[in-house]
């Protein structure tokens, strides 16, 4: 691969949360094939090992961290790992999150009578928490040496009222209110060396909303149809077109970029559906 100084990663250290889920561990992949030292980071361990047998496959180095990101000590713990074997942490991507089945409101349900404040916490905690907490533990690291780069993963859902996912939209808007805050808290605190920036992804086909969108022949559900219908591409994105955006932000080419949140959507965010 030839290699652009203005987006070379090689020699860099990256802790991926959520490391072994489908976007993140396609981003694990490809930043080890531009030489970063990639440390992924999750509770399960079988999956941990596929995706860190992905990488080395590809001739990567990988580094498995079984950690919770809502256990501060775990983390603690995962984060000496990584300073111990590789000195450093230049690039902390939040990848962990999702919705669990008791956090949507059905169909035929109301927020009001039928959705449970717990499932709702929960959420809300998996997602919100478990970005800012480990933004807490491996940004210390960055802070002593004044360089790092903090990438959170927001969703559409954070900015456009999408049915049934109450908890998720909500701990989304939270992750981008927090990356515009921590941006300006670390530049102002620690210089322009530490940035923080959040990309916005639009309907990707993961194993948590599979079902919600497609049926188990392949095709569309109600949702799914209403999802490509108001997305002006027209399909679904791939985790692969995450990668570029993902690049740019990790990399000296978008070193004047910080406390900002990026779609990449097929035009979702752009378009009313008219």
């Amino acid at each position: 691969m030839t290699y652009d100084p203005l987006f070379d990663l090689r020699d860099k250290v990256a802790v991926i949360t959520g490391g072994s889920g489908i976007l993140c561990s396609a981003l694990a992949r490809e930043f080890a094939g531009r030489g970063v030292r990639v440390a992924l980071l999750g509770r399960t361990l079988h999956s941990l090992e596929a995706a860190a047998a992905a990488v080395t496959a590809g001739g990567g180095e990988a580094m498995i961290l079984q950690a919770d990101v809502l256990d501060q000590p775990a983390l603690e713990v995962a984060c000496a790992r990584v300073l111990d074997a590789w000195g450093k942490i230049d690039i902390l991507i939040n990848g962990a999150g999702g919705n669990i089945p008791g956090g949507t409101v059905g169909p035929q349900e109301n927020f009001f009578d039928h959705h449970s404040f717990e499932n709702f916490k929960q959420v809300l905690n998996l997602n919100l928490d478990g970005t800012v907490l480990p933004s807490m533990v491996f940004g210390r690291a960055m802070a002593a040496r004044k360089q790092g780069v903090i990438l959170n993963i927001s969703s559409m859902s954070a900015t456009r009222a999408i049915t049934r996912v109450a908890g998720y939209s909500t701990a989304k808007s939270g992750i981008d209110a927090f990356t515009r805050w921590l941006a300006v808290e670390a530049a102002l605190k620690f210089g322009e060396g530490i940035r923080v920036n959040a990309i916005s992804p639009g309907f990707f086909i993961t194993e948590q909303n599979r079902a919600l969108l497609t049926n188990p022949d392949g095709t569309l559900t109600e949702r799914g149809d209403h999802v490509i219908r108001n997305t002006p591409l027209r399909r679904f994105g791939v985790p692969e077109e995450l990668i570029g955006t993902c690049v740019w932000l990790c990399s000296d080419a978008s070193r004047f970029v910080t406390g900002t949140v990026i779609p990449v959507d097929g035009g979702f965010s752009a378009w009313t559906g008219v």
